[in-house]
């Protein structure tokens, strides 16, 4: 008892002094109020990371982040390497999903079935999001959204319209005798065109059933092609969810259950961090050569830079541009399937446009080759497994052949200008003018004389003249002269 009083007194003396020397005290109390601050703030920053490592456990076991691949024009070889090329990255990488961002108006037939197979077999869950706003996924790009497991469109987006466009490559068949009772208006069928849309239905039919999508409408789209805005999509069962943006799509479908390869697989999407896989430097190139556009303009720019060149020879610059664009239109060819008519057609018009300089019927093989190439650019890319990837008419077409025929015809005017100033001045006063060559003579070439160029030909004594001699007129007949070296004093 003794000594619990002794520590009873003990504790009171150390109160009764603490009252004494407030300061010492206060001091002492401030330090106890930082050690219990000191251990709160441990104790937080303790659960705060725990709480990290567990969401970065908890990512990493539902595949950590989504891939994104975006797509924005048509389908063809190189968008499709791009979209199975992304396919096979989520699948190695171990991506939670893979989100397509698809803005389309539709493309070739062959490049679209490779997706489709990438799509159908993939080990990743495959979102297709129809995006930004007014974006479309027209014909290829219906089949590319109801092929994802799960499909969802931004608000003012259509889907549809999946009938294949090209006319020509098949053969006609004579109607059957209900068409020729008034079934067939037309009085044929064209089998290509009805062999691609009865293909592309039972395609599209086998699709919407794998991925439990409305079957009817699909088909209707191939066959009747027909399109819808998000709104109805989504109400016909053709998409999943409509989403204003990335973010709120991978919340609504968090915890949806969806079936890769046979087997159910719930989607861990909301809040994880997208990786945006972009195109390779050759796919982009191989994309912007694969627009039909693209090709018939550089087609024509390349044989406009030689017409010029060949008109001129030794301007160099238009010969080198020409070159280019002819070898950038050939890796477009080699691209996007092409029909050989078209193509002969083209250059049967390019072919007129050079032999109205020699010929000079007033604009008449100009006229010609301005038919033809218009004819060939409409049918060069007219195929049947070709779809929906055609040449603009009044936007492209038009307009560059309408830009040769202007380039060609200052040509002509300008031969034309000089053939008239020969004959003003009558032939013996071009005699004995002093030009220059302006290419090689070996023997002919061009030579400038008097500001203008003229072909030209050395005379029998002469073997060769080396480009940028001075020249003398020896003789000229209509557009040819005949030049000898001149004679330096």
């Amino acid at each position: 008892m003794a000594g619990w009083a002794n520590r009873g007194t003990g504790t009171a003396s150390k109160a009764s002094s603490c009252e004494r020397d407030t300061g010492p005290c206060r001091e002492e109390t401030g330090r106890a109020h930082l050690r219990k601050f000191a251990r709160a703030s441990s104790r937080v920053l303790l659960s705060l990371g725990v709480a990290l490592l567990v969401t970065q456990a908890v990512n990493a076991a539902r595949g950590g982040h989504i891939n994104v691949a975006s797509v924005s024009g048509s389908i063809n070889p190189a968008s499709a390497d791009y979209l199975i090329e992304s396919i096979a990255t989520s699948e190695r990488d171990g991506a939670a999903a893979l989100l397509i961002e698809l803005d389309t108006p539709g493309g070739l037939v062959a490049s679209t079935r490779d997706i489709l197979q990438a799509m159908l077999n993939a080990d990743v869950p495959i979102i297709v999001y129809v995006t930004p706003r007014g974006a479309w996924a027209i014909s290829a790009g219906t089949f590319i959204t109801v092929a994802a497991n799960v499909a969802a469109m931004s608000p003012g987006t259509s889907i549809g319209a999946a009938h294949p466009v090209s006319a020509s490559g098949g053969t006609e068949r004579q109607p059957t005798d209900k068409e020729e009772e008034g079934a067939n208006p037309a009085g044929s069928v064209d089998v290509g065109m009805e062999k691609a849309e009865n293909a592309l239905a039972a395609m599209m039919e086998s699709i919407a059933q794998e991925r439990n999508r409305n079957v009817e409408w699909v088909v209707k789209a191939v066959r009747e092609s027909v399109a819808v805005s998000e709104t109805k999509a989504l109400e016909l069962g053709v998409i999943d969810l409509i989403a204003d943006n990335r973010a709120e799509l991978l919340k609504n479908i968090d915890g949806r259950v969806v079936r890769i390869n046979g087997e159910e697989r719930t989607l861990a999407v909301a809040g994880l961090p997208a990786k945006n896989l972009e195109m390779t430097l050759a796919q982009v190139i191989f994309n912007f050569l694969a627009d039909p556009n693209v090709a018939i303009l550089l087609f024509m720019a390349g044989g406009l830079g030689l017409y010029a060149e060949f008109n001129s020879p030794g301007l160099i610059v238009p010969g080198v541009l020409g070159v280019a664009c002819m070898v950038l239109a050939g890796i477009a060819f080699q691209i996007l399937p092409f029909d050989w008519v078209g193509l002969i057609l083209i250059l049967a018009g390019l072919g007129l446009f050079v032999a109205e300089m020699f010929f000079q019927t007033f604009g008449v093989l100009f006229a010609l080759g301005g038919v033809c190439m218009l004819l060939g650019g409409t049918m060069i890319f007219d195929q049947p497994d070709f779809s929906d990837l055609t040449v603009s008419f009044w936007g492209v077409l038009v307009p560059a052949v309408a830009a040769m025929a202007v380039f060609g015809g200052l040509i002509v005017f300008a031969v034309g200008r000089t053939m008239m100033a020969g004959q003003i001045m009558g032939v013996d006063e071009l005699v004995g003018l002093i030009g220059k060559t302006v290419s090689k003579l070996e023997p002919e070439g061009k030579v400038f004389v008097r500001g203008e160029y003229w072909n030209a030909a050395v005379t029998e004594e002469e073997e060769e003249i080396e480009e940028g001699a001075a020249v003398e007129v020896a003789s000229i007949e209509g557009l040819h002269m005949t030049v000898r070296r001149a004679k330096t004093s």
